[in-house]
């Protein structure tokens, strides 16, 4: 149990690795599955631009997303993003005593502590293979974060261990983002109504390539939800990203996001073997990765991230990220075209590396 302060720089993502003079790079620093949004999918968000002169009615679009999780509509609040649900968790509830389980997406923690709150951290640790151990979490917290599957570990841990985290009096929000992702959604806890306290947030900017768009949702108890609405500006929420939302949980959509998890499964496995190759270089793989990307420990990573952007690719710096220092590397999966030319720039860069 860590309240480290540590200069971690929280507000650092991936996407900072392809602004500016890396947006010609080859992209595996930022976690928005390629080739989207699909055609199909930008046309029913172009559809809805005829409608902008009227303010946004996000009905249709919750009772879509309600249905989709077996849910009433009354359990689920529409976000800008899950970014934007952080914000509301982190100022809207009463916490006394916030924990946030690392290494994992650095927001939750960054929007607490902008709410004033003191963050104390869990860190798991590298030899555990970064999987949950409940007793690390201290019996008091009143509200306890963890990302399912992790960003970056690319753990999944089981919903069982999760939820033996949940308590009276206590608030356990699980950061869903990339379990459409994993295929068959298995150890998800979207739609579970029997654990106390929980709340799951949901992203449909990552499989559908709508980060520009900012669309994600909150599955909690009614009176959960409505304190989280009361903090929320009103209508926020744009009527494109509402189509979006309705769009993205239809019977299609889900059908398509299936198929792309086994496919993401398949390319992964691809890259891991791939990576597998430099086990003399110093190369450790996180596994098993269960997420649309992998992390990895490097011998002198800095370097060769520095080098892969000389030869035309972006990878996510990993000490941003509590618990991780500067030998991580997070690494977006792609295609095996992709990932093919990719193992050969880090073969290179790792040779530069080494002279």
């Amino acid at each position: 149990m860590h309240t480290d302060r540590s200069a971690h720089d929280l507000r650092h993502h991936g996407d900072a690795e392809v602004r500016d003079d890396g947006a010609k790079l080859v992209d595996l620093a930022v976690n928005v599955r390629a080739d989207t949004p699909p055609a199909w999918l930008r046309a029913r968000i172009a559809e809805s631009l005829t409608g902008l002169a009227a303010y946004p009615d996000g009905r249709a679009a919750r009772a879509a997303v309600a249905a989709r999780h077996g849910l009433p509509a009354e359990r689920v609040l529409l976000t800008a993003g899950a970014a934007e649900a952080f914000v509301l968790l982190a100022r809207a509830l009463k916490v006394r005593q916030p924990v946030v389980v690392h290494p994992q997406f650095t927001e939750p923690e960054a929007a607490l502590r902008d709410a004033g709150h003191t963050v104390d951290r869990v860190l798991l640790r590298e030899e555990d293979g970064f999987r949950l151990d409940p007793a690390a979490v201290p019996g008091d917290a009143d509200l306890v974060v963890i990302g399912n599957p992790t960003n970056p570990t690319s753990v999944l841990h089981p919903a069982e261990s999760i939820v033996r985290l949940a308590r009276p009096g206590r608030t356990l929000v699980v950061d869903e983002a990339f379990m459409d992702a994993v295929p068959g959604e298995r150890e998800a806890l979207a739609g579970r109504t029997d654990v106390p306290g929980l709340v799951v947030l949901r992203s449909l900017t990552k499989t559908w390539g709508l980060a520009g768009l900012r669309i994600g949702y909150v599955l909690a108890s009614p009176e959960t939800i409505a304190e989280l609405e009361r903090a929320q500006p009103l209508w926020p929420v744009s009527t494109p990203a509402l189509a979006a939302a309705e769009a993205c949980v239809g019977s299609q959509a889900l059908a398509e996001a299936a198929h792309a998890a086994h496919r993401v499964a398949a390319d992964r496995a691809h890259l891991v073997a791939g990576l597998g190759e430099f086990g003399p270089d110093g190369l450790r793989i996180v596994e098993p990765a269960q997420a649309p990307f992998v992390l990895v420990r490097l011998p002198r990573a800095t370097a060769v991230r520095r080098h892969l952007r000389d030869l035309g690719f972006a990878v996510r710096r990993g000490d941003t990220f509590p618990g991780l220092g500067q030998d991580w590397l997070r690494l977006a999966v792609r295609d095996r075209p992709t990932v093919n030319s990719f193992l050969q720039a880090l073969d290179q860069a790792i040779t530069l590396t080494d002279h």
